[in-house]
């Protein structure tokens, strides 16, 4: 795919986010058919956005996600720092096309790991992470079908990411055994899923090298500052406007997220 194409489908793909609109597709002149081709365009909705980037947001962290889009790796996306605020977040009502939250283990950069030849280790790694964080992520489509999409779709649509909710830095985080932790995520108070660190890759800092590696084949460097959001530790959960949803992870924290009804006062 051809820069002009690239472009060209992430500038659609940012038309409908802003419009709050969706497409059936992009056209066949600009539709990803490699993975390449997918991060140029996603490449192309980022230069389109002209927003400034916060960091990256990680999807298909297990192998049944993997086996449903039909590839054999995680796949990453943009957080750009308009989209991303602290617990607890109120979601606007139509904000997001579909109401779903997925309750996710976040790591705050603590200096940068910039692109070279030898791939990144666990020990590395941890060291230029400054803290850990509970966190919601809010995903949303501009596709009307997404989950009938190809994984270049997703990838080229921001790996499906929109909002993130990011709770305080815990005590301690970087000791905690996080494939351990057990995640509860509730809707008004009722238990509706729960799950483990260990979802994620066996291990949220795997999804960490691996996002580090990743970004550093293609050029890129992982920012101090920046903020990784490593996929749903439990089940995506459905809401519904005028849902209340907390995230429990232990002494890791707890984020919470309200999705507006029409009417209301936005925040």
């Amino acid at each position: 795919m051809d820069r002009q194409a690239a472009a060209r489908g992430g500038a659609l793909l940012w038309e409908a986010w802003q419009e709050g609109t969706q497409i059936a597709a992009l056209p066949g002149d600009c539709r990803p058919q490699t993975l390449d081709d997918a991060y140029a365009v996603q490449a192309g909705l980022a230069a389109s956005a002209g927003l400034r980037l916060a960091g990256y947001k990680i999807g298909a962290t297990n192998a049944q996600v993997q086996a449903r889009f039909g590839v054999d790796a995680p796949f990453s996306g943009r957080l750009f720092r308009e989209y991303v605020d602290e617990s607890p977040l109120r979601v606007p009502a139509g904000a997001v096309n579909f109401h779903a939250i997925e309750a996710e283990f976040d790591f705050v950069m603590g200096h940068a790991l910039p692109p070279r030849a030898a791939p990144y280790t666990r020990d590395e790694v941890r060291a230029a992470v400054r803290s850990v964080h509970p966190a919601i992520e809010v995903p949303d489509s501009r596709y009307a079908d997404w989950l009938s999409m190809r994984a270049e779709d997703l990838i080229a649509d921001n790996a499906i990411g929109c909002l993130l909710c990011v709770g305080p830095a815990a005590e301690g985080g970087l000791d905690h055994d996080l494939a351990g932790q057990q995640v509860i995520v509730r809707i008004d108070g009722e238990v509706v899923s729960e799950g483990a660190g260990s979802n994620v890759l066996g291990d949220p800092w795997n999804v960490m090298v691996w996002l580090a590696n990743q970004l550093s084949a293609r050029g890129d460097t992982l920012e101090a500052g920046h903020v990784v959001t490593t996929g749903s530790a439990a089940d995506v959960v459905q809401c519904r406007p005028g849902d209340t949803v907390t995230a429990e992870f232990g002494p890791i924290g707890t984020a919470e997220v309200h999705f507006e009804k029409q009417g209301r006062d936005e925040r």
